[in-house]
């Protein structure tokens, strides 16, 4: 089945870390015409369509408020699965018991909200506008809309950050009954502020990045979730279902500005700009000369090398009809059994691994060369 992907590009203020596409927050006849616009696109999409998830990302989609997310899940309705997992993106630093109650209303059934710190210090380092108390209300009105099934980002390896700030982040998890935890290393990205500040900056090192990370991981497993991808962790049966898809080579269509899609074979992206969505510019061919009926198996393998599961032997050559090439083996066998693990079931990267993810799947993947 397809994922359906749906990106809303509005933010009150931009944090300082960020470089996904998003402008400052739009007036009401700006957002009730990307509405209009979404709603047309999907109506466009061919009715044999069939998606079991929805993800409304972003940007900041909680913006949108309870009625437009009801006008786009309505327009959706007809391709969506009765059990389909239909996820929101919010910002705890807004009033959002109305949208929740909307949302759920119309079909929604997952939340994924931007902790990123507990406390006041650490939220201030990453220019966020929500405090600790505004988060806990947040968490009390989705589970009053009847919305358990809640997703917490947390941020590691930040400003100043402890393994105390790590424990308090992972308590308000514990405490807040969420059913899944997106932990993620703090990137500089070129183009935000934070990377014309990053010489000024109290970043940790490379060693103390990794034992972040690591200390992290331990402490969200002791609270009850367990690690599947590198940087997230779930429940049991509450990990993300629309994320998955991406990692699992898995088809999606995107709609909204900078959206992608891997769908009918092509892989397509819509142009940075709310404008030329606004105008019905249709989407590019990330590629144009190659038309894929299906992942390649480099692609397919490098993405699966992000889940704790690794690359499944039998899974693979059922979907590609031959075996995992026996250079993946050899270069494993180079690799120290600390950073991969290899067998006759899978090869996947260990915890210690994932913090050299990028060298270790390319060494995998396209070189033989000694580690």
């Amino acid at each position: 089945m397809t994922g359906l992907y749906i990106h809303v590009p509005f933010c009150v203020s931009k944090c300082p870390y960020c470089d996904f596409y998003s402008l400052a927050a739009q007036d009401d006849f700006t957002m009730d015409a990307y509405t209009d616009e979404l709603c047309r696109r999907l109506s466009l999409l061919p009715a044999s369509l069939t998606a079991d998830t929805l993800y409304f990302g972003g940007g900041t989609p909680s913006l949108l408020g309870g009625k437009r997310l009801t006008r786009i899940l309505e327009a959706a309705h007809r391709f969506l699965t009765a059990d389909a997992e239909v996820t929101l993106e919010a910002n705890p630093a807004e009033t959002l018991r109305d949208t929740f109650e909307a949302f759920k209303a119309a079909g929604g059934n997952r939340l994924s909200m931007g902790m990123q710190a507990a406390t006041d210090a650490g939220l201030s380092a990453l220019g966020r506008r929500h405090t600790p108390a505004s988060l806990r209300q947040a968490v009390a009105d989705a589970h009053r809309a009847g919305l358990h099934n809640l997703s917490l980002d947390m941020m590691l390896a930040t400003p100043h950050q402890t393994e105390a700030d790590v424990d308090a982040a992972v308590a308000v998890c514990r405490d807040s009954d969420a059913t899944h935890v997106s932990a993620y290393l703090l990137k500089i990205e070129e183009g935000t502020p934070f990377y014309e500040q990053r010489d000024r900056l109290s970043l940790p090192d490379e060693d103390d990045t990794a034992a972040r990370y690591l200390y992290a991981c331990e402490a969200l497993e002791q609270a009850g979730y367990r690690q599947y991808e590198i940087s997230n962790f779930a429940k049991d049966g509450f990990e993300s279902r629309h994320n998955l898809k991406y990692w699992n080579g898995e088809e999606y269509i995107g709609l909204g500005p900078a959206a992608h899609s891997f769908f009918g074979g092509q892989r397509t992206y819509f142009e940075r700009s709310l404008t030329r969505f606004l105008q019905g510019a249709e989407p590019l061919p990330e590629d144009p000369d190659a038309t894929v009926r299906d992942a390649s198996w480099e692609e397919y393998a490098m993405l699966r090398l992000r889940l704790t599961d690794g690359i499944d032997r039998r899974l693979f050559e059922a979907r590609f009809g031959f075996p995992l090439p026996t250079a993946v083996d050899r270069a494993a066998a180079q690799l120290p059994p600390t950073l991969v693990h290899c067998d006759e079931q899978r090869i996947a990267l260990t915890r210690d691994g994932f913090l050299l993810s990028n060298t270790l799947i390319a060494r995998l993947l396209w070189s033989d060369e000694d580690f």
